[in-house]
């Protein structure tokens, strides 16, 4: 799988001067196998990126094209193919449903695509160390629990790339370590793609990815 941003510029920005390094106008392939970091001041389009590749949100200039579609031209049903199969982002509000226990929020989806058995999505639960939880309703969790469970159903489902969104923010230090290393041994393991939005350094240094800049120079291999 491939995406590519042709000449990107969101609406917002549009009268904004960037650098020369920034991706902001250019072109920049992402490729599979690799892991990507998001580099930018605040405020300058790190989410609004994630929201773009996923097609949350089309309030920009110029193209985004997955395998050669443009993101555009792409139906419904083509979005919901690849939601389910292709693509799977961690938003910063998680959007869990809370009204519904741990273990249904991990299988509503997993039931439309039959990618794990019961047995192997109660062993992801305790490798993150939630498999006491999965009968509580998601919304009884804390907020570092809740990202866990956000973080094991986005794990859960078939992809190529994964859009990580400030995805251990919530954790305390000692919790953040164990979950970051779980989360890119699977990435690593399976051959996959991430996308990485974080304001800590030690998350950037884990996912030891390219650097896509927005705004400023950043230090690593930009795209």
């Amino acid at each position: 799988m491939k995406v590519t941003l042709q000449n990107i510029v969101p609406n917002p920005m549009k009268d904004e001067a960037f650098s020369a390094e920034s991706i902001w106008g250019k072109v920049c392939v992402l490729d599979s196998n690799h892991s990507y970091l998001i580099s930018s001041d605040s405020g300058k389009g790190k989410s609004t990126l994630l929201s773009y590749i996923y097609g949350l949100r089309a309030d920009y200039s110029g193209s985004i094209s997955i395998d050669e579609e443009n993101q555009k031209n792409t139906s419904i049903d083509g979005w919901s193919k690849l939601r389910t199969n292709k693509l799977s982002y961690l938003l910063q509000d998680l959007r869990l449903f809370n009204h519904l226990s741990v273990w249904d929020n991990l299988t509503l989806k997993n039931d439309l695509t039959s990618h794990k058995t019961a047995s192997q999505i109660e062993e992801m639960l305790e490798e993150f160390g939630m498999l006491s939880k999965k009968s509580q309703l998601a919304g009884k969790l804390s907020l570092g629990q809740q990202q866990r469970v956000a973080l094991i159903r986005c794990l859960l489902q078939p992809f190529e790339f994964l859009l990580l969104d400030e995805p251990f923010s919530k954790l305390d230090s000692e919790l953040r370590q164990a979950t970051r290393e779980l989360v890119f041994e699977q990435i690593r393991q399976r051959g996959l793609t991430a996308i990485l939005v974080t304001h800590d350094q030690s998350d950037a240094d884990a996912a030891a990815g390219k650097v896509i800049n927005l705004t400023h120079t950043a230090s690593g291999k930009s795209c």
